[in-house]
């Protein structure tokens, strides 16, 4: 095998190594941090509804608030965000452990305490999976992916068990006083490392058009958009175990939080093999292959865990589901970042975070509430049918193939040099662009401009129309507008080596003997003379 499709290659770029193993410590010090507040809450609430709740207040923030952190991400330095997040979740976890200490934690309160946690995630998140692709080669990415999945799941693999034990030994507090301790490796690694900074040619889009952007952009790219409706599925469905664990662990196998830490070890521990095992299933089944098997892989873990009563058949089939949460998630993952340019990554992973984690906030209330009127045996049958379920939308929604596309930005387009003096600010802009086409050529030219138009629209252009000269019917105007210049440039340097095809197309059926004319034009309202000289003067502050 190639060496740079070893699962381990990305491990040859040091910061990428070192960002890791710091990543590894913290995801450590979470785990540990999870099994504390699962078995508090089991401890000083007897509501099922509760305990599931909090799995759901970690989740819930990231399906809040991870657009706005995606939109941050893609216009702000992502070293400094990840910073930021990691050091509000020590101070966070700090409090966590005082209050704990203290006996002060209530129901609620340890809510608030988890919510705010992962708030911290919520913008950690996108910055992190963002800069994986900036550490790594591109034909890394996936064993990148993967391998960020298998760190994660190493710590789940052990974590639990010891946070079980410490929970056991010493409380819960101990367990959040390991968390906050465990942030300090990652604060140190990202300390150091210096990102290269690329130069800005552009001004940095603002909050609102950069958030409005990620979601244009993801609307538009229908094989995203069948990801993130997989992801959901998949997270609603699937919520049931993880958000249930302790009630598995405590009533149908009849343990203590040593057992309940040892059963989400067995998780890890599947979840480890299904890192592994990724990039042989990627060589010899299908996306789609691969979804629906970690689908059912669920469903039959949910439905003998429903039924056990043996805390080794409930930790055997939970490997099973360890292996098919990682083999589901990986997969969605590497698929979003390799269809997605740089300029809007962190939107489009920040928006199938949203789409998962929202299914896995849904899906931990529901089942809990399942679980508080029925039971959990119930709850984990009726998870179990909503796995089938999830997996039958694949026959509608196919995921795509995972292919490497290249979206890297084309770079052919140069800003012309305009007689008019005008500002960034200045619009609103109008381009016409005229073709010459050929009567047995409209179908393929129609087409070919469908695709041109959703290709427009999704790197910013609004009011796109294509019209016919009605005098000269061999012409054809496509036309679009964009609200200023610096985002007509914009828009121009977004379009990459995937959609230089359409353009290549578009210049074969132009029959005219030079390039299509491209009419650059500026709306200008008409004014009464009085009034001249206050707009002239309003167009020259800005």
């Amino acid at each position: 095998m190639p060496d740079r499709k070893s699962p381990l290659a990305p491990f040859r770029n040091e910061t990428f190594r070192v960002i890791w193993a710091a990543s590894l410590i913290s995801n450590f010090g979470g785990l540990i941090q999870s099994v504390g507040a699962a078995w508090m809450m089991a401890s000083i609430s007897s509501s099922a509804n509760m305990v599931a709740l909090v799995q759901a207040s970690t989740s819930l923030p990231i399906m809040l608030f991870s657009v706005a952190a995606g939109a941050l991400a893609d216009n702000f330095d992502r070293r400094k965000l990840m910073l930021t997040a990691q050091a509000f979740m020590f101070v966070v976890s700090v409090l966590l452990t005082v209050f704990a200490w203290q006996g002060l934690i209530t129901p609620w309160l340890l809510l608030t305490f988890t919510f705010l946690i992962g708030c911290g995630t919520a913008l950690n998140n996108p910055a992190w999976q963002a800069s994986v692709g900036d550490m790594v080669p591109r034909e890394d990415l996936p064993a990148a992916v993967s391998l960020n999945s298998m760190g994660f799941n190493l710590t789940r693999s052990v974590g639990p068990a010891i946070g079980g034990a410490i929970v056991a030994a010493a409380g819960a507090a101990a367990a959040f006083a390991v968390n906050a301790c465990s942030y300090f490796a990652l604060l140190f690694a990202l300390f150091r490392w210096k990102p290269p900074v690329s130069p800005r040619t552009l001004p940095r889009e603002d909050f609102g058009r950069a958030v409005s952007a990620g979601l244009r952009y993801v609307s538009m790219s229908p094989n995203i958009g069948k990801v993130l409706l997989r992801g959901f599925a998949f997270g609603l469905s699937t919520s049931s175990i993880l958000s249930l664990l302790p009630l598995i662990a405590r009533d149908l196998v009849k343990g203590g939080p040593l057992t309940f830490g040892i059963l989400l070890g067995c998780f890890g521990l599947g979840a480890i093999a299904g890192a592994l095992m990724n990039a042989r299933l990627r060589e010899r089944f299908a996306s789609e292959t691969i979804a629906r098997m970690a689908f059912a892989g669920f469903a039959i873990s949910a439905s003998v865990c429903a039924v056990s009563g043996s805390a080794l058949l409930t930790g055997a089939v939970l490997l099973l589901s360890g292996a098919s949460w990682v083999m589901a998630l990986s997969l969605f993952n590497t698929t979003v970042q390799l269809s997605t340019p740089r300029w809007v990554v962190a939107r489009a992973l920040s928006l199938y975070q949203t789409m998962t984690f929202g299914g896995i906030a849904a899906g931990s209330w529901i089942w809990g509430t399942t679980a508080d009127t029925h039971g959990a045996e119930a709850a984990l049958l009726a998870s179990a049918v909503a796995m089938i379920a999830g997996a039958a939308i694949g026959l509608r929604f196919t995921l795509p193939e995972l292919q490497s596309l290249n979206v890297d930005p084309l770079n052919r387009f140069s800003e012309p040099d305009l007689p008019l003096d005008l500002k960034p600010r200045s619009g609103p802009i109008v381009i016409l662009i005229d073709y010459e086409i050929s009567e047995e050529d409209i179908p393929q030219f129609l087409e070919t401009m469908t695709e041109r138009r959703r290709i427009r629209i999704r790197d910013g252009a609004g009011q796109w129309a294509l019209m016919r000269d009605l005098e000269n019917p061999t012409i054809w105007t496509e036309t679009y507008h964009v609200p200023t210049w610096v985002e007509y440039v914009r828009h121009n340097q977004r379009r990459t080596h995937a959609d230089a095809a359409n353009g290549e197309r578009l210049r074969q059926l132009h029959r005219g003997a030079e390039d299509p004319r491209v009419h650059r034009m500026i709306e200008r309202q008409t004014i009464i003379p009085h009034e001249y000289e206050r707009f002239k003067q309003n167009v020259e502050m800005h």
